[in-house]
């Protein structure tokens, strides 16, 4: 795909470059290098200020972790129905559809973000089934739609997202769905209520991170 008739998709492709997260060289993204430029390009773009930094334009240390998991554990979502929460960049759910997944739904609130997703759908696809749903909107405290498998990467970076993201997770576990969660020891993951699945060291970018390698922890959420 090349832009097209959609002006965020022509955003995307114009203020990104296509690399492959280190920790999952299988998948192609439309990643930035640098975070001040395409922010100020947002900003630019839309012509408003203090918007939220474009999350979707990185592959962050959690969802890398995820997908690696996936990849390297494809029984985990083979044959069956993934959310993917707070997608991103769509990392873990393309991670997801590549592994066998029947149906995975990406849902983001950033369109933007929407745009990524489907654009680097492209980049992988074409997959086995269809590529992601793409949802815009807040979904939490929804009850669960039907996913067998619920995948949530970093969403731990804030207070207030994750004082309010995890008891919903927890729930659905509790409705019987297997919820992962990828994090690499952010300020806000809870204490209980986990348990650890795998361990990555995962090398990351300054541009975003304080450090050059991060500890990504693949976590099971456990029901309330």
């Amino acid at each position: 795909m090349t832009g097209g008739t959609d002006p965020k998709d022509a955003f995307v492709e114009a203020n990104t470059a296509i690399a492959r997260p280190p920790l999952v060289p299988e998948i192609a993204l439309h990643q930035a290098t640098e975070i001040t430029p395409i922010w100020h390009a947002t900003e630019s773009f839309l012509e408003e200020s203090g918007l939220e930094p474009p999350f979707w334009s990185f592959a962050w240390a959690g969802g890398q972790a995820l997908a690696r998991h996936l990849l390297d554990n494809p029984e985990i979502v083979r044959g069956k129905r993934v959310l993917d929460f707070a997608a991103g960049s769509g990392l873990a759910g393309i991670a997801a559809l590549m592994a066998g997944a029947a149906r995975v739904e990406a849902v983001e609130i950033d369109a933007y973000a929407g745009a990524a997703i489907r654009l680097n759908a492209v980049l992988n696809g074409p997959f086995d089934g269809f590529g992601p749903d793409i949802r815009l909107g807040d979904i939490v405290d929804h009850p669960n739609l039907g996913w067998d498998v619920v995948l949530a990467g970093d969403v731990c970076y804030e207070r207030a997202m994750a004082g309010r993201v995890f008891p919903w997770l927890r729930r659905l576990a509790g409705s019987g769905a297997l919820v992962l969660m990828g994090d690499p020891n952010r300020t806000y993951l809870p204490k209980e209520g986990l348990t650890r699945i795998a361990r990555y060291a995962v090398e990351t970018t300054r541009a975003i991170e304080d450090t050059d390698v991060r500890n990504a922890v693949v976590w099971r959420i456990e029901p309330d």
